[in-house]
Parts: C-alpha cells; sequence; structure tokens
C-alpha cells in the first residue's frame, strides 16, 4: 500500500485533549477503511504565519499512514466537513523516517544545518 503523511491544524479554541482525541477519530477512520495509522504525533499548539479563519494559533498534528487511496480520501474528506479542522495536508512519500519527526527533535538532534559566520 502507498504510503502517506499527514498535517493537520484544529483550532486554537480546543484542549489539548481535545485535539487528541481528534487524532484518534481521523486514525479509527482509516482503518475503517483498510489502512493503518503507523505513527502519530500530537506537535502542540503553535503560531501560525498568518491568520486563518480570525486565528493566530493552532493545534498541529501528524500521522504517518499505511493506506490504500480511497481510504485517505474518505479521511481528508471527514476532515475537510469538520468544525474544528482548520488546514489539511496530505503528501505521499516514498518511505518513512525512522525516528521522531523534525517538529519533534530538540535543536542539538537535527542535523544538517551550518553555522552562522
Amino acid at each position: 500500500m502507498p504510503l502517506y503523511e499527514h498535517v493537520f491544524i484544529s483550532r486554537q479554541d480546543l484542549s489539548n485533549s481535545q485535539a487528541e482525541g481528534l487524532v484518534e477519530h481521523f486514525s479509527t477512520v482509516l482503518s475503517d477503511n483498510g489502512g493503518k495509522v503507523v505513527d502519530s504525533e500530537y506537535w502542540g499548539v503553535k503560531t501560525m504565519a498568518y491568520k486563518i479563519n480570525k486565528n493566530r494559533k493552532g493545534h498541529y498534528a501528524f500521522l504517518r499512514t499505511d493506506a490504500p487511496a480511497p481510504a485517505v480520501h474518505e479521511m481528508e474528506r471527514l476532515m475537510r466537513l469538520h468544525d474544528d479542522v482548520m488546514r489539511v495536508m496530505t503528501i505521499r512519500v516514498d518511505a518513512h523516517d525512522d525516528g521522531p519527526s523534525v517538529q519533534m527533535q530538540k535543536r542539538d538532534e537535527r542535523d544538517g544545518r551550518r553555522e552562522r559566520r
């Protein structure tokens, strides 16, 4: 099955448990349609570069999935209809990276950055 990575932003006035509940809800939608969630991360409340629906901040969540295309389309459709979800981005990847995403790594652990002069 194809591999996907999803990032979605939910409204800032949700509690942390409600935002994590959205991750669980969309994970079950995906598994009901024949896919599986390989990994999920809750990135917390972050400030956005611009306002979306009059919100300056949002709860960010990240999912790594292994699912057929119809399951991903159904999950995206339900995300776009959900009132609490503001933005969704899905990309298809060749392979999932091991370990945490770049957002969850500490600054010291990130490699590939050069020193400023």
